[in-house]
């Protein structure tokens, strides 16, 4: 099986090295320089068997995955938020989410947006 440059295999691979890198970068003193490593790796690869492409495009749509996630974990923001069991409470502040959506919504717009006109202009 080959994969083009400018597939949608190849797009939702190199969304994949996005999340490794994205995550990577964010967790570096943790489990980071192993997530780097892989996406690295999953890149070298993608660009020995896929190469250079508009599939690229596909690491903002990873990068946005991160951006999820905090506003998931803020989903009952803005403010402070308590929870409680039968033995204590417990209040975080938290963010209100809307801002880290939009965020995500941008990347992934201008990710898919950029990889269909790239593959039309290619003809």
């Amino acid at each position: 099986m080959s994969v083009r440059d400018d597939s949608v295999a190849a797009f939702a691979w190199w969304c994949v090295a996005g999340v490794g890198f994205a995550v990577g970068v964010l967790a570096v003193f943790t489990i980071g320089p192993f997530l780097l490593l892989a996406a690295y790796a999953l890149s070298g690869v993608l660009l020995w068997r896929v190469g250079f492409g508009w599939g690229m495009t596909g690491l903002l749509s990873g990068a946005a995955v991160p951006v999820l996630w905090v506003a998931w974990n803020n989903r009952h923001g803005p403010g402070t938020v308590c929870t409680s069991d039968a033995l204590s409470t417990q209040c975080t502040d938290e963010w209100s989410p809307w801002p880290w959506v939009a965020l995500a919504v941008v990347l992934v717009a201008v990710s898919v947006v950029a990889f269909v006109r790239g593959r039309r202009g290619r003809g």
